[in-house]
């Protein structure tokens, strides 16, 4: 008898009960590695033509407004009246201002200052909408009296907030960065409050509810992830916007002031040389267009992108 069981391995008799469900899992662990990943956003941004040239144009716009300070041939004050007004190509690649100072560093520095005001108001005004807006939705006792303030925020005008806001303290990019971010509250709001609205209805909120998770866990973990693709979508939108209104103001004189460099103040300081030295006026109004493009062109696609109904 014992000669017998020596002949059978210790390890086969495991091998035997346990075989056909060894070979399930195995099966099962094979069908998963066959089922290829899902694209990650980036990867479907990238395969998109439009959405890949916006990209690249924003990186370079970033990087551009980064380091503007190592990239300028000159320094943005730097002014030389001998070779004021200077076409492009007679003075420095893009000519020179009526200061005598080169096109090139001034829009450089105009970029960063626009694009550093852009930011700024976007994740202020931006991070207050949005917390409005959740609590707006998930407690409905106060969204009434929060959606009621901001349709009394959004019945305002930018322009007119600028107006007022420069009246209170003093024109320049205080003023401007107030009034934008005023004015992205109510819009930022009403976005969120949507997303979150429709994230409260499925089904499992009523069942993290029901498991006792407590409102911070249930916003950490379900709410705010689920809001990020609509949310996003309207912040990329909404930084071309900032950058077109904060431009805008900046040309009437409510913005940056002399001799900061902002790209809507330089397409203002130009229009007295419109028809001797459009280079003052048309530069910088034109890196104005290029980014609102941008930004705009990326929105749309990350719209396509992040919604699988419009997603080719």
């Amino acid at each position: 008898m014992k000669s017998i069981l020596s002949l059978v391995k210790p390890g086969a008799a495991a091998t035997t009960a346990h075989g056909p469900a060894s070979d399930a899992a195995a099966s099962a662990k094979k069908a998963e590695d066959a089922i290829p990943a899902a694209p990650s956003t980036l990867q479907l941004l990238i395969r998109d033509p439009a959405g890949a040239f916006a990209l690249t144009l924003v990186i370079l716009i970033v990087l551009a407004a980064v380091f503007a300070p190592w990239l300028a041939p000159q320094g943005p004050w730097d002014g030389d009246m001998a070779n004021a007004l200077k076409a492009p190509g007679e003075a420095g690649w893009l000519g020179t201002d009526s200061q005598g100072r080169d096109m090139v560093s001034r829009l450089l520095f105009g970029l960063r200052t626009s694009m550093l005001m852009a930011t700024v108001s976007v994740v202020a005004g931006c991070g207050v909408g949005a917390l409005v807006g959740l609590a707006a939705a998930y407690y409905p006792p106060v969204s009434g009296l929060l959606m009621r303030l901001m349709d009394v925020l959004l019945s305002f005008p930018t322009i007119l907030f600028g107006l007022a806001i420069a009246a209170v303290l003093e024109p320049g990019l205080g003023a401007v960065v107030v009034a934008l971010s005023i004015s992205s509250i109510p819009l930022t709001a009403r976005v969120v409050r949507g997303a979150a609205l429709g994230v409260l209805q499925q089904e499992y909120i009523e069942s993290a509810r029901a498991l006792g998770v407590s409102d911070l866990q249930l916003w950490w973990r379900h709410l705010i992830p689920n809001c990020l693709s609509p949310v996003m979508v309207f912040v990329t939108l909404r930084f071309g916007q900032v950058i077109l209104l904060g431009a805008a103001l900046s040309f009437i004189g409510l913005g940056a002031q002399p001799p900061i460099a902002e790209l809507g103040a330089m397409a203002s300081e130009g229009r007295s040389f419109l028809f001797f030295a459009p280079h003052v006026s048309v530069l910088p109004s034109l890196v104005i267009f290029i980014v609102v493009l941008a930004f705009n062109l990326l929105g749309d696609t990350l719209r396509d992108v992040l919604d699988p109904k419009l997603r080719k």
